[in-house]
């Protein structure tokens, strides 16, 4: 029987007082589990960090491969379509390493993750006129990604 809101108490086999459960009869909660975080963020952020590195990976073959689908005649501040078709492929290779890094909770894995999500951010914008929906798209998605890492992924003291 439960008693009140203040639930670590657990029933005993009897129908007598509950008794107080020690702090090793609770669950695990977690590595990445902080005070007010759930370590459902950071598999999201991990599995959203896996799925940013398939689009990316998409998107740079056909960067690379002279798809007609990027918006023509477009000129970049710097480079062309080509070599940032090639950035992207390593991008998305650093973000696949990075997600499984997240999703296995190793140590400092959700800083490289923030950092590589960043870096994606940035080649978002710059890569911005050649398909501008889907580097906007993928721009929303790098910041949801940073936050998540930085807000909810607080190993718990």
């Amino acid at each position: 029987m439960w008693r009140g809101p203040e639930a670590p108490y657990r029933a005993s086999m009897s129908m007598t007082e509950p008794t107080r459960s020690r702090a090793g009869d609770r669950p695990s909660e977690g590595v990445f589990l902080g005070a007010d975080s759930s370590p459902s963020w950071v598999m999201f952020c991990a599995s959203m960090i896996g799925l940013l590195a398939i689009m990316n990976l998409i998107y740079g073959i056909s960067a690379v491969s002279d798809s007609t689908f990027f918006v023509g005649e477009t000129e970049f501040v710097l480079g062309g379509l080509k070599s940032w078709g090639w950035v992207l492929i390593l991008v998305a290779v650093a973000q696949g390493a990075a997600s499984l890094a997240i999703a296995g909770q190793l140590a400092g894995a959700r800083w490289v993750g923030v950092g590589i999500v960043a870096v994606n951010a940035v080649i978002q914008l710059l890569i911005l006129p050649a398909y501008p929906w889907w580097a906007a798209m993928l721009f929303s998605l790098d910041v949801l990604v940073i936050y998540g890492l930085i807000a909810h992924g607080a190993r718990k003291d």
